[in-house]
């Protein structure tokens, strides 16, 4: 009887097991390089955009003090809603003329299927750019430098 409960616990595992798809993921990385600008530091966010033009998932937040993030906010419409928790995907905001690199997760699934990513900035007392940078995700793209057109100087991706 043992016997038979052992292997029909195995079948269930094995079933279980060979209906859940694994996604892939490639990690890239990102830098950021700011224009010179004068003032506080900036915040950006960075999000998966579906090609239906609407917000997916965040992949990285610049800016680590939540109290500000309704300033971002395009962005704030769609995370304020879920507050799901991103501690493991923020940083530091960033200086005017400063650059950072950080890694981003994207998986293989999104790439050349009319997903977007999008850099987004504000800057206290100053403007806020919901598209600084934005472009979309093909499998040139992940390897190439793109310009900014607010805060962000340009973004360069690159497979990590």
């Amino acid at each position: 009887m043992k016997f038979k409960s052992i292997l029909t616990v195995c079948f269930l595992a094995i079933t279980m097991l060979s209906f859940t798809t694994i996604k892939e993921s490639t990690s890239y990385k990102c830098m950021i390089q700011m224009i010179n600008y004068t003032g506080e530091n900036a915040y950006v966010v960075i999000s998966l955009i579906n090609p239906e033009g609407e917000y997916e998932k965040t992949l990285y937040v610049q800016g680590d003090d939540d109290e500000w993030y309704h300033d971002i906010s395009e962005w704030w419409k769609f995370y304020g809603k879920k507050r799901s928790s991103i501690d493991a995907i923020t940083g530091e905001t960033i200086a005017g003329g400063a650059r950072t690199i950080s890694v981003l997760e994207i998986e293989d699934s999104k790439i050349d299927a009319g997903y977007s990513i999008r850099f987004e900035t504000a800057v206290e007392d100053q403007e806020y750019y919901t598209k600084d940078v934005e472009f979309l995700l093909t499998s040139e793209s992940v390897k190439s430098k793109k310009e900014g057109t607010g805060f962000i100087r340009y973004v360069r991706l690159m497979p990590n």
